[in-house]
Parts: C-alpha cells; structure tokens; sequence
C-alpha cells in the first residue's frame, strides 16, 4: 500500500484559534508575531470605533483593532483576561483585541469549507472559509482582506 496522495488528502495547515464576539475565529499561525495579556493603549483623536489605539512594543508603534467591533459585534469592554494578538499582514504589524485564544489546530487544507459570499459584504469576504471542530464551525479570518488600508499605519 503507497501512501496518501498529498493532492487528494491537502496540505497540513495551522491555525490559533480565537474567540471574539462569543464565535469561534482561526487564524493561521504564520500570519502571528506574538500572543500578550491586554495592556491599556493610548488612544488616537478621530479614528474609528473598531481602533482601541495604538501600544509601544520594543519601540514599535502599534495600532490595536477590536476584532469583535471590526467584525460587526459588540465591542470588547477590555480586562486583563482579555489577549492582544500581534499579526503580521504583509509589511503591517496590527494587534488583535480578542477574548481568548483557545488552541493550534492542525487541519488538511480539504477541512476548510467554502463561506457563502456576497459581493457588497465586506466582512464575508474577509471569512476564507469555515472548518468544522466537533459541534461548531470555526471560521477562517483572512487578515488581508479584513484590514485591508482602513487601519492607521503603524510608523
């Protein structure tokens, strides 16, 4: 007996997930510098609602997004429970306020299903997919599309 076919199995893909706005997000580890404790932030005059504000870290000016806000949910009323996930999306470092991180989860890239789409919802568009974990439905973020030049640039 030959092994599996790595076209008819997929590729190993791994993913943090993330609960923010009470769903089950992922997140795929390449795209994470760092996982840290919430830290308060100092606040930028006239950005948006889903922007916390910006942190210091080792020197780098950091802009910090809700996650939950910018994905249409209730903002995060934020606590020392609360994780900042340091995401590196291109050339961009952008900090993630979640409510907890959860997990790696290794799954073949076949596990990952195809999100319905409607062209006007930008949001949904930044939803690569959904993967089935027991009972529930993590949903894949693609952090490109989610943040794409509507955060503050990081200097």
């Amino acid at each position: 007996m030959s092994p599996p076919d790595e076209n008819t199995q997929g590729t190993q893909l791994e993913f943090v997930t993330l609960v923010a706005g009470g769903q089950n997000f992922c997140i795929e580890i390449t795209q994470i510098r760092e996982i840290r404790r919430w830290s308060p932030v100092t606040i930028l005059p006239h950005s948006p609602s889903h922007v916390l504000g910006v942190i210091n870290l080792r020197g780098a000016v950091i802009p910090i997004i809700d996650l939950a806000a910018k994905l249409g949910f209730d903002r995060i009323s934020p606590t020392e429970r609360h994780v900042i996930i340091i995401t590196a999306i291109e050339d961009r470092i952008v900090g993630l306020l979640v409510e907890s991180v959860s997990e790696i989860l290794g799954v073949r890239s076949d596990m990952v299903r195809e999100t319905p789409r409607s062209p006007d919802d930008t949001t949904m568009r930044a939803i690569l997919g959904v993967i089935a974990v027991g009972d529930d439905m993590t949903k894949v973020i693609n952090l490109s599309t989610l943040l794409t030049n509507s955060e503050p640039v990081a200097a």
